[in-house]
């Protein structure tokens, strides 16, 4: 939308992509997870399978800050971090060893003025990962199990200050309570500003747009029937006679009718035990779930509205949906009761305001740095396949999708982009971290490679090599011309663009001058 002229887009496609390795950090001693930039660029962090967790002073020769080692926590590595809005505080999370090496996750609070451990909080599934919520509260997650393949979520909002604040003051509260079916769970949770919706639109072309969004269904569930709100819509119908809607039928009274339909043999075919316990639980929360709120879309830029953005399903395990929660201004602090507003009986879970099916694993996410656009990395399920035990999700690509949504419209707005590509199976898929800057998309990959795309023209821009899988990358948030990658090959490549050499390099001092200036120094 800024360009001036096609001469001057092929300079910045040819001259300011950071393609152009100019140093390799290689103080992680094991695998190297995830990178995450300070607000401020000033500083990065890195987090490893070594357990530690390292500050890094991006100057024009990258150096160590800090190292903190998080085995004497009893974590086995560490695997995220992100700087809060002012760059004060550091999140840190990691895989937690507990007894009878059973794992989980937890999340630690690192000052930044001191590098000192201000709190931990434990965090269910490990990776729901965590997020900042604002300056000094961070959320995290636990994990509670209903039936064999039935779990409820519950999202906690947690004091940064943990055992600095006075024991009258909450240091927790709670947010969301939200159920899970089919061995689903919540992961990778984020927060997108939508006061922060402050770019133009992506350039796109609107034939691919239309072609796009009907590969992705999205349902904004603020507006559909009791019944839907309680159930996403694109569940297989599943191989049971459905209830009759039938306003004067309540859940109880239905789900006491459907033991009935058991006893005297009326439910026909036969069901699995997974698919009994799917189908009571989705009439126990029938009538035990508070409705989505109201006008999920912002009405305009300036409001104050936070969205709370994660992965979940409603098929099987593997993440294969992406849930939005809005955020009220009322629960963006700990104040008031620990476990949020007085509920009734009838709003014991929370909905989602809004689904997002992708129709494959979900192996990544990341924001724009404006919030309005949402990245994601999938490997998609072949087209026409049924899931018919939860446990045993469909087979993946090995070709990675990289989806855009507009979360200003709730929809699909570009034609996924591809190149990079992943070949572990759905048991072993791990996440691949991708980051988004002004003008460009970058991603890691399972093939030794990390990948960079222009945001408007769909294109892949630049390969950038390692010896093994690449997890993560980052862009500088003030300097787009300087990425990083992290990878398996335990090392940090430091990418710059062309441009940027050539500036940093006529910076330098040139021997000669240096040689002939000493000798000067000494004749006079």
């Amino acid at each position: 939308p800024a360009a001036i002229s096609w001469y001057d887009e092929f300079q910045r496609l040819y001259d300011t992509i950071p393609c152009v390795e100019v140093q390799a950090l290689k103080e992680h001693n094991d695998q190297v997870l995830h990178l995450s930039f300070s607000h401020s660029g000033c500083l990065f962090a890195s987090c490893s399978k070594d357990c530690t967790v390292k500050i890094w002073s991006n100057e024009l020769d990258i150096s160590l800050q800090h190292s903190s080692n998080m085995r004497p926590y009893n974590w086995s590595y560490t695997q995220f971090s992100q700087f809060n809005s002012d760059d004060s505080l550091l999140l840190v999370s990691g895989v937690f060893v507990g007894p009878h090496n059973s794992s989980s996750g937890e999340i630690a609070v690192i000052s930044m003025e001191n590098f000192t451990l201000l709190s931990r909080v434990r965090n269910k599934p490990y990776d729901v990962f965590g997020c900042w919520l604002n300056e000094t509260n961070l959320i995290s997650g636990n994990l509670h199990r209903i039936g064999r393949i039935t779990s409820c979520s519950v999202l906690w909002l947690n004091n940064a200050f943990q055992g600095i604040e006075s024991e009258n003051v909450n240091v927790v509260k709670r947010l969301f309570k939200i159920q899970n079916l089919n061995a689903s769970t919540i992961r990778t949770v984020m927060v997108a500003d939508c006061s922060r919706y402050d770019s133009p639109d992506l350039l796109l072309d609107y034939e691919e747009q239309l072609a796009a969004s009907s590969t992705c269904p999205v349902f904004d569930l603020g507006s559909d029937s009791e019944e839907e709100e309680a159930k996403p819509k694109q569940t297989p119908e599943p191989a049971v006679q459905e209830l009759p809607d039938d306003g004067g039928v309540t859940a109880d009274d239905g789900l006491q009718q459907f033991f009935d339909d058991i006893m005297e043999g009326r439910v026909r075919p036969a069901m699995t035990e997974a698919e009994l316990e799917t189908k009571v639980a989705e009439l126990f929360v029938r009538n035990r779930t508070k409705p989505p709120e109201p006008n999920l879309l912002p009405a305009d830029g300036n409001g104050k509205t936070k969205y709370l953005i994660f992965t979940t399903g409603c098929l099987t395990y593997s993440p294969h949906q992406i849930g939005i929660k809005r955020i009220l201004p009322h629960q963006m602090t700990t104040a008031g009761p620990v476990l949020g507003e007085e509920r009734r009986s009838d709003e014991f879970f929370d909905s989602l305001d809004h689904v997002i099916d992708i129709h494959g694993h979900i192996i990544g996410m990341g924001l724009s740095p404006d919030h309005r656009y949402l990245y994601v990395n999938s490997r998609a399920w072949p087209r026409d396949c049924v899931i018919s035990d939860p446990m045993q999700p469909p087979p993946i690509a090995e070709e990675i999708d990289l989806h855009v949504f507009d979360l200003k419209t709730m929809k699909e707005v570009k034609r996924a982009l591809r190149a990079h590509r992943a070949y572990t199976p759905n048991e072993e898929c791990f996440f691949i971290f991708l980051d988004v800057s002004r003008d460009f998309v970058a991603s890691g990959a399972e093939d030794r490679h990390g990948y960079i795309w222009d945001r408007h023209y769909n294109i892949c821009l630049a390969k950038l090599q390692h010896d093994n899988v690449v997890n993560s990358v980052a862009f500088s948030p003030v300097e787009q011309e300087l990425l990083l990658t992290a990878s398996d090959d335990t090392t940090i490549k430091v990418w710059r663009s062309p441009r940027a050499v050539r500036i940093q390099q006529a910076r330098k001092p040139r021997p000669r001058k240096l040689l002939f200036s000493w000798l000067m120094n000494q004749k006079s």
